[in-house]
């Protein structure tokens, strides 16, 4: 349950909490958490962990306790946030960066960390020690280089392939896209069914406030799972028929019918005993600055089509 929790907390911390001052009260927290059935110990032993690994910081106020993302957090979330919202297509330049790295076997944990890190951040594993991406991540290579203290062990590369084999060879070696294919088939075939069922629910007025917002924590919960397996790869590089675009337009449309209610739900909340003064003041949950111009294209799209 722990873990189920600090990836749920995470979540919220993305897709609310940031946006309201980066920090909210643990019993507030609490609350919120209680909507999915996680109980205040899970919550305080997942925040208790998350402090330990410099993900959260905490702030006393009398008897209060508050919990805001560290600046490692705000990246992380801040990263994750731009590949989770980003819609728009790109034209490769046709070169790949190589980060090939000599640590010992015997340093197992920073190893398996750093590829972690590297897959996270849109490498794939082209043979041991080696990774790929046709992504320029210089500035993501440098802080891992910087936070494991490896630059020793570490030779980064811009380079284009000259072999006899293609682009999608070695897209094939790195990746396994037919899994990563078929879990976005999954995702649509689940989410498609609620999508449309949570439609007709709030047109008929028989969705409230407090589903929407344990609905739509859900499926940014989902959703944000393939940010740990699809690399983001331009549409050169992709395969025929790749269901992640498909994934992208469902979960867009999704987010944007559960947006406003969600966000009520939250603050219901978080006003009780937060500042909600702290909002920030240019953000608004029906027209998220990541996901706006998409959406709006996409809506004009569809009501051509009726």
């Amino acid at each position: 349950m722990e873990t189920n929790t600090r990836a749920l907390i995470f979540t919220i911390y993305g897709d609310y909490i940031r946006h309201y001052g980066n920090q909210i009260w643990i019993g507030s927290l609490i609350r919120l958490l209680q909507q999915f059935g996680h109980h205040e110990q899970a919550v305080r032993v997942a925040i208790s962990r998350m402090v330990k690994q410099g993900w959260l910081k905490s702030n006393k106020d009398g008897t209060k306790s508050y919990y805001s993302l560290t600046s490692r957090g705000v990246a992380r979330i801040d990263e994750a946030a731009k590949r989770i919202f980003k819609f728009e297509q790109y034209q490769w330049d046709g070169k790949w960066r190589l980060f090939m790295h000599q640590i010992p076997t015997s340093a197992r944990q920073v190893r398996e960390t750093l590829k972690q890190e590297l897959l996270w951040s849109g490498f794939g594993q082209f043979a041991s020690g080696c990774f790929i991406s046709p992504h320029c991540l210089d500035e993501q290579v440098d802080a891992l280089i910087e936070k494991y203290e490896v630059a020793h062990e570490v030779d980064y590369f811009e380079a284009v392939y000259k072999g006899t084999r293609t682009n999608e060879a070695l897209v094939a070696q790195s990746w396994s896209l037919a899994t990563i294919n078929e879990k976005y088939t999954q995702f649509m075939d689940g989410y498609g069914v609620l999508f449309r069922q949570h439609e007709q629910a709030l047109r008929t007025g028989k969705l409230d406030a407090a589903a929407c917002f344990v609905a739509r924590t859900k499926l940014v919960h989902e959703y944000r799972k393939f940010l740990f397996i699809d690399p983001g790869l331009p549409q050169q590089l992709r395969p025929p028929r790749w269901q992640g675009h498909e994934a992208m337009q469902l979960f867009r449309r999704y987010y944007e019918l559960l947006a406003v209610p969600a966000s009520q739900f939250f603050e219901s909340i978080f006003a009780e005993d937060n500042d909600l003064a702290r909002k920030t003041t240019t953000y608004d949950a029906r027209d998220h600055p990541l996901i706006a111009r998409e959406a709006r294209e996409w809506s004009g799209k569809e009501e051509g089509k009726q």
